[in-house]
């Protein structure tokens, strides 16, 4: 952790899959069946299916998956991003066949249950605002920042974003120091006056800790064994649930 004498709160940048979100358990192996089932016209819901392009579509669906493992665990031990266009490119999926967009359609589908915003998300950034403290987005992400956007909008809470990175835009991931950097330069605040939440030890609280910032930690997400970087850090607070957010900073502006 770097030591540094902590400014006033300016700003608050949250981690988006399982703290903006709630956590949920996702077969990670049927979202590319789903993919690669429609690249090859095969319904999901189908009975009657040829062998050999159920064989071709299950194929591909691994490879997607591989490719896909592999750049996560990349990220977790060289904090390298990659797309969601580079993972499947790697798999060896081609852009331009016809079933392309369907597939990615319904590769969005599969996640769209998984992607809903916390109730608490919009009242707890309107409360953030109302201090004139400026609200960010810091994920670590195959998706684009486009996509993200999309999400955000469906559940009315893209206005009060005051900035947002994504490392499927730029060359790194959390818990690198650039990522942090990136955000808060993105709301317009220097480290020391900035907070991170998010729900992993590793990625949110010893990586925002690295630049200077304080971490609020929230520990309610099951995260998966093959996914945790085991870390000795100590959060600077620990909130269960959004809403304690704003109490915490509270304290934080009057000093304590």
């Amino acid at each position: 952790m770097t030591s540094t004498a902590h400014g006033p709160v300016e700003a608050v940048i949250f981690d988006w899959g399982g703290t903006l979100t709630p956590w949920h358990e996702v077969d990670l192996p049927a979202q590319w069946r789903v993919f690669a089932r429609e690249v090859h016209g095969i319904p999901v819901e189908s009975r009657d299916m040829d062998p050999e392009d159920l064989a071709e579509a299950d194929s591909l669906a691994h490879r997607i998956l591989v490719a896909e493992e592999a750049a996560w665990k990349r990220g977790r031990s060289e904090h390298s991003s990659a797309s969601l266009e580079e993972v499947l490119a790697e798999a060896g999926v081609d852009p331009a066949h016809d079933r392309h967009h369907l597939a990615l359609a319904a590769y969005q589908r599969f996640w769209e249950p998984h992607t809903h915003t916390d109730p608490q998300v919009r009242p707890l950034w309107e409360a953030l605002h109302d201090r004139g403290i400026r609200v960010g987005v810091l994920s670590n992400t195959i998706w684009s920042r486009a996509y993200h956007r999309e999400l955000f909008q469906r559940d009315g809470v893209l206005d009060p974003v005051d900035g947002d990175v994504y490392s499927s835009e730029i060359h790194v991931v959390k818990p690198h120091a650039e990522a942090f950097l990136a955000a808060c330069a993105a709301v317009s605040v220097q480290p020391e006056r900035a907070v991170y939440v998010g729900d992993r030890l590793f990625e949110d609280v010893h990586g925002p800790q690295q630049v200077g910032m304080r971490a609020i930690w929230v520990p309610h997400s099951d995260i998966p064994a093959d996914q945790r970087v085991e870390v000795d850090v100590t959060p600077d607070a620990e909130a269960h649930q959004l809403s304690d957010i704003v109490g915490i900073v509270d304290r934080w502006i009057a000093g304590h």
